[in-house]
């Protein structure tokens, strides 16, 4: 469900796209996205680092997209966001103990530690492929099969992923009764 959430903004940005044009629709992700920071911190007194990140992104690029008038700006965000994200991932697997996919997941399950540096590496390495794939959608393709790509297919990869990651950690969750395997 939180996935869904966090992709909230990103349907908002499609519809809008879609009842005008980029512009109202980088507006609407603005809004959205600020509002879900706002959501979160009234809800809970606190935002997580990565939705804090992503708004201060759409902030800036979606700000520049509205003052210069050029989506270029807007269509950069979300490799932006990614590769920000696989650094933050990777460099967590050498700084502290825990990398940041143990800290954010650590208390819901419990993994050998290997595997969560497996897991933190195939995080960093899907961030970077994201980042890549969106300018090749960005500045080869028109700007609708971009709006679409964005929802759909951010969207889309995103769910294979998270349901890749899924089953290789259920086959190393430490349970009380069975030893887990280390690879």
């Amino acid at each position: 469900m939180k996935l869904l959430f966090d992709f909230l903004p990103i349907v908002l940005f499609f519809v809008a796209y879609k009842l005008a044009d980029i512009y109202v629709a980088t507006g609407v992700l603005i809004v959205a996205t600020l509002g879900q920071v706002a959501w979160s911190w009234l809800r809970h007194r606190r935002v997580e680092k990565m939705p804090l990140i992503t708004a201060v992104l759409v902030a800036v690029f979606g700000g520049a997209t509205l003052i210069f008038h050029d989506p270029i700006f807007v269509k950069w965000k979300p490799t932006v966001v990614n590769w920000l994200f696989a650094i933050l991932f990777i460099g967590s697997c050498f700084v502290g103990r825990k990398t940041v996919l143990e800290r954010l997941m650590g208390n819901q399950m419990e993994l050998p530690a290997p595997i969560w540096v497996k897991l933190t590496v195939a995080w960093s390495l899907f961030f970077v492929a994201m980042g890549l794939i969106n300018l090749y959608v960005a500045f080869t393709f028109d700007e609708n099969t971009w709006v679409n790509f964005k929802l759909f297919g951010i969207l889309g990869l995103t769910l294979v992923f998270v349901m890749g990651q899924a089953v290789y950690m259920s086959r190393h969750l430490k349970t009380d009764d069975a030893p887990s395997k280390e690879s």
